[in-house]
């Protein structure tokens, strides 16, 4: 039994510090409810989406009669048939298993540089196949991916898979200098993992300073062939819509000055909806710009929405329209109908929409949320179009780290107060080791350092339970008292709140190296991150995979 009462408590380097208190608990500690919802029946979901394709099976009308043909007598032909049949069954026994398993599904990323216009200026992006956003990697649950990168730009690339669990493979999960050195340039890198027990929305996006502020894209994980979504009605058509920022200079530029001058980074000059910010005021061909839903009246999609944004908490409307969530990080949730949702960078939300409008046009906005005088934001709103069709148209390497990691924050102070004047912060390659299987709880302590600010904490390689949040300091010994641990949600990010605390916890099943940061890039910048080392259990099955043999040298 581990000891209940040993509180670690980490205390990031970052001029807006965050206190994080971790707890290890016995393992009955961890909800227990179920985590995949009943199916009602085994009809096929339907998807919009072409690249799914569906599976035949033979049948003995796809056999030719090559017997009668030849005028073979009725006992040769009872042989051949008999042999038909025999090799039919012999495929079908073979088959089966590769269809229960799933396939393994290959894609290619060519890191590219392309020019696009927006906000009436061109400039030179860094893209995968040219695209912003990035291709959409459709895949089914259980399946495998491999996705070969290669870079052919002039800079260091990595490409993280934000919410795959990295079951053992955590030499795919992609953040520079944590499970990886980068893909240098004129290199490659086979990204192979296998997206077991997981479905629904995730996305993958660069890891290495600034770059994902284009290189990204989303993850869409159908489920298993033949299992119907666990939500109701189910939806007539998809759409993914990524969420993001626009800069007219270039980003690595902006942190670069950021970093130097010791102040804090320009704002974006933009938000996007699938790479398009809409009509903005300044640049009257903006007047042309904007994403566009079409969609008829009386039937329902399915909304993908992602937060690929570097630095700030969106808020999601659709004019006139209400949205019913039904899965948020790629798990199911139960339904809820709300008008607005805020997501954080690095969440996702799924939502029901129905078309039960009259004709016409409706607004889609994605709008910052603002919530310290103190933190500057992009107060400009992107905007995107719901149309309704009637109105028209391993290695074991000594020196890189050590895994001392604090337990107790050097100095203890009011958190939700203005802080000491001087938080003695440091610099290092300090992670805190976790032994397999251990049932972690982690406390997110937001403080009054600098100002209180929300913070989209995420946590590479695993799925976490979201158990308790509150407001002030977080109290172990009154705070636990209000935790849901009967159906709390399961997420891969979750939004600290201002000023307050969030507790999660989760299984240390995934043996690894697992990065832990704050999903504003400007925060990860400054040192708002650590990691985790998980140990391996035991035998294979508990235990890390050998390193590719492309892994990037450092």
């Amino acid at each position: 039994m581990l000891d209940m009462e040993r509180y670690m408590t980490f205390m990031w380097d970052s001029r807006n510090l965050d206190v994080f208190s971790l707890l290890i608990l016995p393992k009955p500690c961890l909800p227990r409810f179920l985590l995949t919802p009943k199916i009602k029946n085994d009809s096929a979901a339907t998807f919009s989406n072409p690249f799914i394709s569906s599976c035949c099976l033979l049948t003995p009308c796809n056999l030719p009669n090559t017997g009668r043909a030849r005028g073979i007598g009725r006992t040769e032909e009872m042989e051949s048939s008999s042999s038909s049949w025999k090799a039919l069954l012999l495929m079908v026994f073979f088959l089966l298993p590769l269809l229960a398993e799933g396939m393994t599904r290959h894609y290619k990323f060519d890191v590219v540089e392309k020019s696009f216009t927006r906000l009436c200026s061109t400039k030179s992006i860094v893209t995968v196949n040219g695209q912003f956003p990035g291709p959409t990697l459709y895949a089914r649950e259980d399946d495998t991916v491999v996705v070969k990168v290669v870079n052919r730009v002039k800079v260091n690339v990595t490409i993280h898979w934000h919410g795959v669990r990295q079951l053992r493979t955590g030499w795919a999960d992609g953040p520079a200098y944590i499970t990886q050195c980068p893909i240098q340039p004129g290199q490659s890198y086979v990204y192979n993992f296998t997206l077991a027990g997981q479905r629904g929305t995730l996305l993958w996006h660069a890891h290495i300073s600034w770059q994902r502020a284009t290189v990204h894209g989303a993850i869409v994980i159908l489920p298993k062939r033949g299992v119907a979504y666990p939500f109701f009605p189910t939806p007539h058509k998809e759409v993914v819509l990524v969420l993001a920022e626009w800069w007219r200079s270039d980003v690595e530029a902006v942190i670069d000055e950021a970093m130097n001058s010791g102040r804090a980074p320009n704002v974006s000059d933009a938000h996007t909806i699938n790479g398009h910010a809409g009509p903005v005021s300044g640049c009257a061909s903006s007047a042309q710009d904007g994403f566009t839903v079409r969609v008829d009246k009386g039937k329902t999609y399915l909304l993908r929405i992602i937060n690929a944004a570097l630095n700030e908490d969106l808020f999601f409307k659709v004019a006139g329209h209400q949205l019913t969530v039904v899965e948020v990080d790629a798990t199911y949730t139960k339904p809820f109908t709300t008008d607005t949702l805020l997501i954080t960078p690095g969440q996702t939300t799924n939502v029901l929409l129905t078309a039960d409008q009259g004709a016409g046009r409706y607004l889609v906005a994605a709008s910052p949320f603002a919530d310290s005088p103190l933190v500057a934001v992009d107060n400009r709103t992107a905007t995107a179009t719901v149309q309704y069709a009637s109105s028209a148209h391993y290695f074991n390497t000594s020196g890189v780290f050590t895994d001392d990691f604090p337990g107790q924050p050097p100095i203890a102070f009011n958190y939700t107060g203005s802080g000491p004047s001087n938080m003695q912060t440091m610099n290092g390659t300090r992670l805190y080791r976790l032994p397999f299987n251990a049932s972690v709880q982690l406390v997110l302590q937001d403080t009054g350092v600098i100002g209180p600010e929300s913070h989209p904490i995420h946590l590479h390689g695993y799925n976490f339970f979201v158990v308790g949040r509150g407001v002030g300091n977080y109290d172990p010994k009154t705070s636990p008292s209000k935790f849901n641990l009967v159906d709390p949600v399961e997420r891969n990010t979750i939004g600290v709140p201002t000023g307050g605390w969030t507790a999660i916890r989760f299984r240390a099943d995934n043996p690894g190296v697992w990065f832990l940061h704050c999903h504003f890039e400007v925060h990860t910048s400054w040192g708002l991150k650590m990691a985790f080392v998980v140990d391996d259990g035991k035998g294979a099955n508990e235990s890390l995979l050998p390193p590719p043999s492309d892994l990037p040298a450092c």
